[in-house]
């Protein structure tokens, strides 16, 4: 895979460059808004263009992103598989056939998931420093629950893994099952496919339990101690509250690209075995 990223480098800093500059506008929004309200309380419009601006700046910023994203990556698959399957000697229809989806699902992530997933790495520590800035003790708590939340995940990561490789194990035989026309060996094929789904599905919904839990307790606790430190302006105590509801969003994401990241280096490790 480092051939394609040396091949499209300049490409590639390209689309960084644009996922970073949304991804700071959005950090501003909650900021904008609470300006823009204690703006509109003193009888002043200038607080709602300055939100009108910075919205327009993001749709920009974002649909040409998106525009160029879209054709980018589409060259990137092509050159990826054409490389993986051109490397493959052997007439390993199911496997080649499988590892063509595993390339799309890893160009796609490159191309859907990543501009989240820096987003919201830039976001979570934006937030971060921006409810620094507002209130200290959220901000000591906001730093607490967020090494509970990946110390959930990182325990439950050598099981993910090892789900991901059963799953990918038995897809690779999907292409063969299918050809051999026997209805019996179907059967056993998709419940072992679907009982690799299911697992993975049950860890990641008790994962998901426990770090809402952890994050409601974090919300309700930010507003009490936010009143009882004494923010009386609304414009500013809004800002926090929704800060803290970005926050939310961003450290509950993360863990899923983490699993998803966990993911994709057992496809990458597949297709550098191909030599």
């Amino acid at each position: 895979m480092n051939f394609i990223i040396k091949k499209h480098r300049v490409k590639f800093g390209f689309t960084l460059f644009l996922i970073l500059t949304e991804s700071a506008l959005a950090i501003l929004f909650p900021l904008f808004i609470g300006f823009a309200i204690d703006s509109a309380i003193s009888g002043s419009h200038y607080g709602a263009i300055q939100l009108g601006a910075l919205g327009l700046a993001a749709l920009i910023v974002g649909v040409g992103r998106r525009v160029f994203d879209s054709r980018f990556y589409a060259k990137v698959y092509q050159s990826i598989s054409f490389h993986a399957i051109a490397k493959m000697k052997d007439n390993l229809s199911s496997i080649k056939s499988a590892r063509l989806g595993m390339i799309r699902e890893l160009v796609e992530f490159m191309e859907n998931s990543l501009p989240e997933l820096i987003g919201n790495i830039i976001g979570l520590l934006g937030v971060i420093g921006i409810i620094a800035t507002l209130n200290l003790n959220v901000f000591y708590g906001s730093l607490l629950v967020t090494v509970i939340i990946f110390l959930i995940y990182w325990m439950t990561s050598t099981k993910t893994i090892q789900l991901n490789k059963a799953s990918n194990d038995e897809f690779e035989k999907q292409v063969d099952v299918i050809a051999a026309n026997d209805p019996k060996v179907l059967r056993i094929h998709l419940k072992n496919m679907m009982k690799w789904n299911i697992k993975l599905s049950d860890l990641e919904a008790i994962n998901f339990s426990i770090s809402w839990l952890v994050l409601i307790t974090f919300l309700v606790a930010a507003i009490i101690i936010s009143v009882s430190d004494g923010i009386i302006k609304y414009g500013a105590l809004f800002s926090l509250i929704m800060y803290v509801f970005q926050y939310m969003e961003n450290v509950i994401n993360l863990p899923l690209f983490y699993q998803n990241f966990l993911r994709l280096r057992e496809i990458t490790e597949r297709l550098e075995e191909i030599k």
